[in-house]
């Protein structure tokens, strides 16, 4: 596969995902729990690596999560998450989510962080993420 090809491959996987953060998957602060936005963060990153070569993929690092802002009940979140780089049998993505309020336009980002994935053969060993 050549650089062109990968180019699109890339372009092709950005993984966007919309949710609206309940009361039910709140702290004691009434924001968005850690480990929820943790776990949606690694979902979107497995759907676009996934996307990106079609091979079975297991999460092998989360790398440097910044929550730079706290979420509170009753936002919409958007999370989006795109290829950063491509090794030989791993995968990484960067994931950030933007919180918007239900009533303004308003959009920034509060937390991003980056994933990284290796593809598995049928063996359940690392294989090569190209080809």
């Amino acid at each position: 596969m050549n650089e062109a090809q990968v180019a699109i491959r890339i372009e092709q996987a950005v993984t966007r995902v919309t949710k609206t953060v309940f009361p039910g998957r709140t702290n004691h602060h009434n924001t968005l729990f850690g480990g929820e936005a943790l776990a949606w963060m690694d979902e979107a990153a497995f759907i676009a690596a996934t996307r990106f070569c079609r091979k079975p993929l297991v999460t092998v690092c989360s790398d440097r999560v910044d929550f730079k802002e706290s979420i509170p009940a009753g936002t919409i979140i958007e999370l989006v998450a795109r290829i950063e780089h491509v090794g030989r049998t791993s995968i990484r993505v960067n994931v950030d989510i933007f919180v918007e309020n239900m009533y303004s336009d308003d959009q920034h980002r509060a937390i991003s962080g980056s994933f990284t994935f290796v593809a598995l053969g049928p063996d359940r060993k690392p294989t090569p993420v190209l080809g």
